[in-house]
């Protein structure tokens, strides 16, 4: 027999939320000031902050280590006034293979003429196509929170 037993039938767990509900806004726990909110930004959720100023990105063209096996490489420099979208790929104009002669620029890996079938294409793949969606510049700046990672060769010598 295959039976499904149901411990807390609808009305039992609306009632549960309902009593959770009203014991939450007895005790005020349920709204917090927002004037007493943590926040990253430094200040008051209820106001409108001015954004902080854009970092400037940096603009070396120097290739960094990488942190891990398949880590997509970083893009060492400027990119702000580049079109990625459905009709341009601004990067492919020094990226793309038959342009890395004249550009000097490394060329996109092999994996990106791959279809998900492993079969390789004359272009670059559609799913391979925005770059940004795995490669990133950076910018010269302290970090938000303490970052503690310890790349693959750090934990290795470390064993």
């Amino acid at each position: 027999m295959n039976a499904t037993v149901e411990f807390y039938p609808p009305l039992s767990r609306f009632v549960c939320v309902w009593a959770l509900m009203v014991m939450l806004m007895t005790t005020g726990q349920l709204f917090a000031d927002p004037d007493q909110l943590a926040t990253l930004r430094k200040g008051s959720i209820s106001e409108e902050a001015d954004p902080p100023r854009m970092m400037t990105a940096e603009n070396k063209d120097i290739k960094r280590k990488r942190n891990y096996p398949m880590q997509p490489p970083i893009i060492p420099h400027k990119i702000e006034h580049y079109t990625v979208n459905l009709n341009a790929n601004k990067c492919l104009t020094c990226h793309s293979r038959r342009h890395t002669g004249d550009s000097q620029a490394p060329m996109v890996s092999v994996t990106h003429y791959m279809d998900r079938d492993g079969n390789f294409l004359a272009e670059v793949s559609p799913r391979r196509y925005f770059c940004n969606q795995c490669h990133v510049p950076q910018v010269d700046t302290n970090p938000l929170v303490v970052n503690d990672f310890k790349d693959v060769d750090t934990l290795l010598k470390s064993q």
